[in-house]
């Protein structure tokens, strides 16, 4: 129990101005640290229960222990803060308005780097594998990441997206909800990044094993 407290105070303070600010300056924005407050307050809206701060938080802590073994740590970690900076659960294009924001904000930067934000950030709508981009590869399954997570954090997740769908009726909600974990546990893969999938594969076959057949 203590470990896991200490973990959740760890991933909790990851979501910092500092770190932020930190990243923009070795970005070469540090025009863009002036947003945390943006960011702040779009991961605290009432609407969300999972994507929130605590998601990126998680997000940040997973790319801090594999930062060795990508290719650009920054670039990942940009696209991490940025991916669902706009979210409504009853929208289609929540993350084609976090690219078009993401590149508002980083119009300074060059345009390859700022185009392959915007690519990352879109990916992370399909979660389709990226062979070609191993680091978007390793966002992608960092943002995925969740589904391998303790059983308790698994099992808080599940009430926090139930309730970021709260407008669903239940038995509709409970219907779409296991087709979406019957179509991730129907994957022959789930994580790509060869550190990654080490980390994660296992464990998410797990959750999903214990979800769909109790």
């Amino acid at each position: 129990a203590d470990q896991q407290i200490t973990r959740c105070a760890m991933v909790e303070n990851l979501f910092t101005p500092s770190r932020w600010t930190a990243l923009c300056t070795r970005l070469g924005a540090p025009q863009a640290s002036a947003q945390f407050a943006v960011l702040q307050a779009a991961y605290s809206e009432p609407v969300r229960a999972y994507h929130t701060a605590q998601h990126i938080g998680e997000c940040l802590a997973l790319l801090d222990g594999v930062a060795n073994q990508v290719q650009s740590p920054d670039d990942i970690e940009l696209a991490i803060w940025l991916h669902d900076v706009v979210y409504d659960p009853q929208a289609h294009d929540n993350e084609e308005r976090s690219a078009q924001l993401a590149l508002q904000w980083f119009v300074d930067l060059p345009a390859a780097p700022r185009q392959r934000l915007a690519q990352r950030i879109l990916a992370t709508k399909g979660h389709a594998p990226t062979p070609h981009d191993s680091d978007c590869q390793a966002l992608l399954d960092i943002d995925l990441a969740i589904l391998a997570s303790s059983p308790a954090r698994f099992a808080e997740y599940g009430l926090q997206v139930r309730h970021e769908y709260s407008f669903v009726p239940e038995a509709l909600y409970a219907v779409k909800r296991r087709q979406f974990m019957q179509q991730m546990a129907q994957r022959p893969q789930l994580y790509f990044h060869p550190s990654l999938a080490l980390q994660l594969e296992r464990a998410a076959r797990l959750n999903l094993s214990s979800m769909l057949h109790g």
